[in-house]
């Protein structure tokens, strides 16, 4: 079956056998969050991490990114690295670590740790296959837009010696945004759609990715999708989509969420016992 027989389409089904069925590189972009550490029951499915990143970078177009939303539980006073793991074999599997960014919330769940700061980010790791072809960078006010500062440098990114220099005089109106990025989560009209789901992200973080790291009209995959937010953001922001969780629920939750039918059946075995679990943040 040819990818384009999903586009469009949220699926039900092992994302791992949904993929093979997809062309090398026919994906511009994945936004995603995965399992991690068993924080949250997903209805007793397993996650083939591995497999499932060795799948991406398969179809995954060069030039393609793949944003990764992850955290680490806390266990006997340690926390489990789990993510800094993951990026790590990533890069194993031939893709760049492209920026680590941090998804910071505004409102973070209150917890109880003995000799632990409250918990109140995320990694968003950006990975590339090979350098990134899209970067339509976010851009915010600089704070002396305009003035003459005598002492305003930047540093000079070179190969050899390191060396600032009074280059911007005035200070310009804008500059790219940081890598940390700051939402509320689930307080927000268009997030309560989602509030079925355990662990949903907002529509402010997958907007302002997948309005970063692509174009109109290509096609974004998330392979975890849950409740669906990367589809409906990636359809309000015209580009194509392509949804997969291993949750019938979850995937009738998307599909109204996005107002599209179920229009594909694959032959897809939703019973097996080793299914990749597919659960997001989404």
């Amino acid at each position: 079956m040819a990818i384009a027989e999903f586009i469009n389409q949220i699926i039900p089904g092992d994302c791992l056998e949904v993929m093979s069925r997809f062309e090398t590189g026919a994906i511009d972009m994945v936004l995603t969050s995965p399992p991690y550490d068993n924080l949250r029951d997903y209805q007793g499915y397993v996650f083939q991490f591995e497999a499932i990143a060795k799948e991406l970078y398969r179809v995954l177009k060069e030039g393609g990114v793949v944003v990764w939303v992850v955290g680490d539980a806390t266990i006997e006073g340690s926390e489990t690295g789990t993510s800094f793991k993951q990026a790590l074999f990533f890069k194993e599997v031939g893709f760049n670590l492209h920026d680590t960014m941090i998804f910071k919330k505004r409102n973070p769940i209150p917890q109880i740790y003995r000799r632990r700061y409250n918990n109140e980010f995320e990694y968003m790791f950006v990975f590339s296959k090979g350098p990134v072809a899209t970067h339509n960078p976010l851009m915010v006010d600089c704070l002396h837009a305009g003035l003459e500062l005598n002492g305003t440098t930047y540093k000079n990114y070179s190969k050899n010696d390191q060396k600032r220099a009074k280059l911007a005089k005035p200070v310009k109106n804008q500059k790219i945004k940081g890598n940390i990025w700051e939402y509320v989560v689930g307080k927000n009209l268009e997030d309560q759609e989602a509030k079925g789901h355990p662990a949903p992200f907002p529509c402010e973080l997958a907007r302002d990715h997948i309005s970063s790291w692509s174009n109109a009209g290509e096609l974004i995959l998330d392979p975890m999708c849950g409740s669906g937010t990367t589809c409906k953001v990636a359809q309000q922001l015209g580009r194509q989509f392509i949804g997969i969780d291993i949750s019938q629920d979850y995937c009738e939750m998307a599909r109204n969420r996005l107002g599209v039918g179920n229009k594909l059946q694959p032959s897809l075995p939703l019973e097996t016992a080793n299914h990749s679990c597919q659960r997001s943040l989404l």
